[in-house]
C-alpha cells in the first residue's frame, strides 16, 4: 500500500479548551503502546470510561508485539498507540480500520489537525508531537566554560573537556540499543548529513555512500564518550544514567524531558540543572540531525463494531482536554485543545521551528529501519568497516523488500 497523501496540520497554536462529556462505553478496550509518562496519562484517562472493560499493555517492546497482537480475529488489542513509523507496519498488514465513519458519528468535536488522513482515509488520531533534541547539565557546562552545543562536533569537544576535568568518564548518552533505537539514531545522523535513503522515486535503497559513512563515523566518535554498554541502552537506560549523575549531555526524546527534570529519581543538584536545548546539526549542515514525529491512536480492524466504538470513545476520552492539568501539561507537546506550552517542551518547539524533517512515512521504510538496527552494531564495535555495515544493511533491506513485493 503506497501512502500517496499524508495530511497532518502543522499548526500547534493554542486552542480554546472545551469540556468533554463523561465517557460511557459498551464493549471491551485493550490498548498497546509505549511506556513513557504521556502514554500512561492517555491510558489512565481512557480507563476512566465506565460501562466496559479498558485495559492496557504499555511496554518499550510495543512495536515487537502490536502487529501480532492485532493480527488475530478477534484482535488481542483493539487500539495501538503508534507514531509516524509504526502505523505503516499495521497498515501494510491491513490491521487498522479507517475512522471516517466513527469520526463522523462520534468525533465531530475532534480538532481537524489531530486527524491523520492517508489516501483520503482517517487512519489515526494524533495527540502529541515529538522529536529528539538536546538535554544537558547547565552547571557542568558552566564549570568547564563552554557554551551550549548546537552541533555534534561541539558535543565531542564538550565531552572531552568534561572527561579531562574528571567530572565524568562517560559524559555522553544516547539510545544506541541494538535494534530499533540504533536504527533511529542512524536515521537522525544520516538526515543531518544530508543523506537520501532511496534512489529518487523508487524503493531502491541508497545509503552506502559518503553521507552514510560520515554518519556512522560520527556515531562511533560519540560512543567513545558513552558507557561501554551503549548497545544495551534504550531511552529508559540512558535517561537513568543522566539522573544518576553520570551522563551530562545527550540526545533525548522531548516526551521524556519532563521525567528527567522533575524531582523524582535524581538528586537536587542533578535534576535542577538538567536543561532542554534544540536539535543538533552536524558536518556544517543546517538540517537538524533529528526527525519530527507525531504520536496517535488507532482502532483495530479485526474487532467487533461494538468494541470498535468503545475503543474510539475511550481513546477519544484518553486524549481529550480533560486530561490536561498542572501535572500532565508538561509531559508532552500535546496536540489537544487547551494545551499550554511548558519549558520542558522547548526542545520540540525548537525542532519544529528549525524545520526538522518528518520521519519517513513510507510503506517499505520499516524494513530499512529493521535492517539498520540489525547490521550497524558490528561497525560500532570495531568488527567491520562502515562500508561493510551499510552494505549488509542494504542487502538485508533488499531481500526483505523483494519478499514483500516492493522490489522486483
Amino acid at each position: 500500500m503506497f501512502l500517496r497523501h499524508v495530511a497532518l496540520a502543522s499548526s500547534l497554536a493554542l486552542m480554546a479548551g472545551s469540556a468533554y462529556a463523561d465517557c460511557q462505553i459498551s464493549g471491551n478496550v485493550s490498548i498497546v503502546g509505549n511506556e513513557f509518562p504521556a502514554i500512561h496519562t492517555v491510558a489512565k484517562n481512557a480507563a476512566a470510561c465506565t460501562g466496559g472493560e479498558v485495559k492496557s499493555n504499555l511496554t518499550a517492546d510495543h512495536q515487537k508485539i502490536n502487529v501480532d497482537g492485532m493480527s488475530g480475529n478477534p484482535a488481542e488489542y483493539t487500539s495501538a498507540i503508534i507514531a509516524n513509523s509504526s502505523i505503516v507496519a499495521l497498515m501494510n498488514e491491513d490491521l487498522v480500520r479507517p475512522l471516517n465513519d466513527l469520526v463522523a458519528e462520534y468525533g465531530q468535536d475532534i480538532p481537524k489537525n489531530q486527524l491523520i488522513s492517508i489516501d483520503g482515509n482517517i487512519m489515526a488520531v494524533a495527540f502529541m508531537a515529538n522529536a529528539q533534541t538536546l538535554a544537558y547539565r547547565k552547571d557542568v557546562l558552566a564549570e568547564i566554560g563552554v557554551d551550549v552545543p548546537s552541533t555534534y562536533e561541539e558535543v565531542l569537544e564538550a565531552a572531552e573537556k568534561i572527561r579531562a576535568a574528571g567530572i565524568s568518564q562517560y559524559p555522553v548518552g544516547s539510545a544506541y540499543k541494538a535494534g530499533w533505537n540504533l536504527a533511529q539514531e542512524f536515521t537522525n545522523m544520516y538526515i543531518g548529513h544530508g543523506g537520501e535513503f532511496y534512489k529518487p522515486g523508487t524503493p531502491e535503497v541508497a545509503i552506502n555512500n559518503a553521507q552514510g559513512v560520515a554518519a556512522l563515523n560520527m556515531m562511533k566518535a560519540l560512543t567513545e564518550y558513552m558507557n561501554p554498554d551503549f548497545l544495551t541502552h534504550d531511552s529508559n537506560a540512558t535517561g537513568a544514567e543522566m539522573e544518576a549523575g553520570n551522563v551530562m549531555i545527550m540526545n533525548m526524546w522531548g516526551s521524556r524531558m519532563g521525567a528527567l527534570m522533575d524531582d523524582e529519581g535524581a538528586e537536587e543538584q542533578v535534576y535542577s540543572n538538567i536543561t532542554v536545548g534544540g536539535p543538533l546539526t552536524v558536518a556544517g549542515g543546517s538540517t537538524p540531525a533529528s526527525t519530527l514525529w507525531w504520536d496517535g491512536w488507532t482502532v483495530a480492524k479485526n474487532v467487533s463494531d461494538e468494541d470498535a466504538v468503545a475503543t474510539f470513545l475511550a481513546m477519544k476520552h484518553g486524549t481529550s482536554p480533560a486530561i490536561l492539568d498542572d501535572e500532565t501539561m508538561s509531559q508532552a507537546v500535546w496536540m489537544i485543545e487547551g494545551y499550554t506550552p511548558a519549558p520542558v517542551n522547548d526542545g520540540v518547539f525548537a525542532a519544529i521551528a528549525a524545520g526538522t524533517t518528518s520521519y519517513p512515512m513510507l510503506p517499505y521504510h520499516g524494513l530499512l529501519h529493521t535492517a539498520l538496527g540489525d547490521n550497524l552494531a558490528d561497525f560500532l564495535l570495531g568488527k567491520e568497516s562502515a562500508e561493510q555495515a551499510l552494505a549488509d544493511a542494504e542487502a538485508a533491506y533488499t531481500a526483505a523488500a523483494t519478499e514483500k513485493g516492493f522490489l522486483q
